[in-house]
């Protein structure tokens, strides 16, 4: 706990401190109307009916010091998906040190994860604590998360 805490105040140079969830059950929901235009003196107008599209997936990375968002709809929360999202990451910063700080969920330390990651000496997983997935700072943003419509 103390090591998570300690990349939130106090990153590594040329580090990049990731939070890492998955967020399940998010409704996808399109207005009934589109959009009214904005013009001077008046607000953004929507109208308070939607229409349900069922649900999504989505796997995201909050960069913890700049507030960027890394996020890819997924159909299925599994190793392969996870690992996926992984080599996401690393593509996307390539010249950074990662860490990547997740909850304890199976698939983060899954055979295959665990395999991908071992050459990998620029990434470094950091696992919330049992019961303290709060630590992670994607959990406590998780509720402003983009919405897919």
């Amino acid at each position: 706990m103390l090591t998570i805490i300690g990349l939130y105040m106090d990153p590594p140079a040329n580090a990049i401190v990731l939070s890492v969830d998955e967020k399940t059950q998010i409704q996808a929901l399109d207005r009934t109307q589109p959009i009214l235009p904005l013009r001077a003196g008046t607000p953004k107008r929507m109208t308070a009916t939607y229409k349900r599209n069922g649900t999504v997936a989505l796997m995201a990375a909050l960069a913890v010091h700049t507030g960027m968002i890394t996020a890819t709809p997924v159909k299925a929360n599994n190793a392969t998906t996870f690992l996926t999202f992984l080599k996401k990451l690393d593509r996307t910063f390539r010249n950074n040190h990662l860490h990547i700080i997740t909850d304890n969920l199976a698939v983060h330390k899954s055979k295959e994860v665990k395999a991908w990651l071992k050459p990998k000496r620029k990434i470094t997983m950091h696992f919330t604590p049992t019961y303290s997935s709060w630590l992670n700072q994607i959990e406590i943003g998780s509720t402003c998360w983009p919405r897919t419509s």
